[in-house]
């Protein structure tokens, strides 16, 4: 055991979020995600455990990008227009609001291209989230000093 380690961080995904670096992706998805098809490296589920919760556990650990402008995506509702957000995707972009990102940091991104970018993805964590379209990827930013003028 440690301590102030969110329980939710199995051993598994807190060693895959360490071996990620910078810029590299994790995805955050929903039961009903092509996970296994998708996975280039690791495909870690935790089943049972919603979208929300997940989020929280693995932004407590894992710095975003600051160096680009959306740090954060997430899937587009099918037939929906391009800036709308379900409830639940709207509840974790406030979440992530709490860590210091922006809402306009978030981006919605159409369902296929959103597959494409999962292919690149480092890491995919396949949570029990039962509600469609719970699906983000966030890219890892850098812990360390200001530079030395």
């Amino acid at each position: 055991m440690l301590k102030n380690i969110d329980p939710v961080l199995t051993p598994d995904l807190l060693k895959a979020l360490a071996e990620m670096g910078h810029d590299d992706a994790v995805v955050l998805a929903d039961a009903n995600f092509t996970g296994e098809t998708l996975a280039a490296r690791y495909l870690i589920r935790l089943p049972g455990i919603g979208l929300l919760r997940t989020l929280q556990a693995v932004v407590s650990v894992l710095p975003l990008a600051t160096d680009e402008p959306h740090p954060v995506g997430f899937m587009q509702v099918a037939g929906s227009a391009p800036d709308y957000a379900s409830g639940l995707q709207r509840e974790a972009i406030a979440a992530l609001a709490a860590g210091g990102i922006r809402p306009d940091q978030c981006e919605p991104v159409e369902r296929f291209a959103f597959y494409e970018r999962t292919r690149e993805a480092f890491l995919i964590v396949q949570t029990g989230e039962l509600q469609p379209y719970a699906n983000f990827i966030l890219r890892k930013g850098v812990i360390g000093e200001a530079l030395r003028p």
